[in-house]
């Protein structure tokens, strides 16, 4: 079916990374290369620890886009005013999807497109703000871009593993779950002994919002 799978589109804070407090559209796509999105089946993907329900387009404005268009104008429809337009294209994995069209259709809708990605697949050309997440037991394609966030600890991913690759700014994010505290503490004290890193913090879940 060509087009596009989107899980939901909808209007908030973004709540992590460098852009942290920015107002932003956020366009999630359905699907991903390194979980099916089931819970049944994460025992056995590569990425265990994710958050983000991603596996149906039927969340608000979810469904099938049939064109470029049709989803950048669905996009734009959430935006008040016209000043520093910013859409999150993310999942699951949204280079799955992405294509250099709606990448065109964005900008022509006077959208900055910022992508959130695992790395596992090469991005196309035209992005504004390309933030990479590696992902352990993940082969990294895309090794450079603006931001390299890292979820940490995760085993198979040592922050030093990239601490050499070309990226603007790396994030260290402590994962979330049981041993949030314990994985904050132990981000932060990485931080302070390589400043390289800069600590990651999911504000969006401290303050209730998406």
């Amino acid at each position: 079916m060509a087009g596009y799978q989107v899980k939901e589109i909808f209007l908030t804070l973004q709540g992590e990374g460098a852009q942290t407090g920015r107002t932003a559209v956020f366009c999630r796509f359905v699907g991903c290369n390194l979980w099916s999105g089931r819970p049944i089946d994460r025992s056995r993907a590569v990425c265990r620890f994710c958050d983000t329900d991603f596996h149906r387009p039927d969340g608000v404005l979810g469904g099938h886009y049939g064109s470029a268009l049709t989803l950048s104008a669905a996009i734009a429809s959430l935006w008040h005013g016209s000043e520093r337009r910013y859409v999150v294209l993310t999942g699951g994995e949204p280079l799955l999807q992405l294509d250099r069209a709606l990448i065109d259709a964005l900008h022509d809708e006077c959208f900055a497109v910022a992508v959130e990605t695992n790395g596992t697949l090469p991005a196309p050309g035209g992005i504004d703000w390309l933030c990479v997440s590696p992902k352990g037991g993940a082969e990294l394609v895309q090794r450079h871009g603006d931001e390299l966030k890292l979820v940490y600890p995760q085993a198979q991913a040592a922050p030093e593993d990239f601490a050499d690759l070309a990226f603007s700014r790396f994030s260290l994010q402590p994962m979330d779950g049981p041993d949030r505290e314990a994985n904050t503490k132990s981000a932060i004290a990485y931080c302070l002994l390589h400043p390289q890193w800069q600590l990651s913090v999911q504000i969006h879940k401290t303050i209730g919002i998406r």
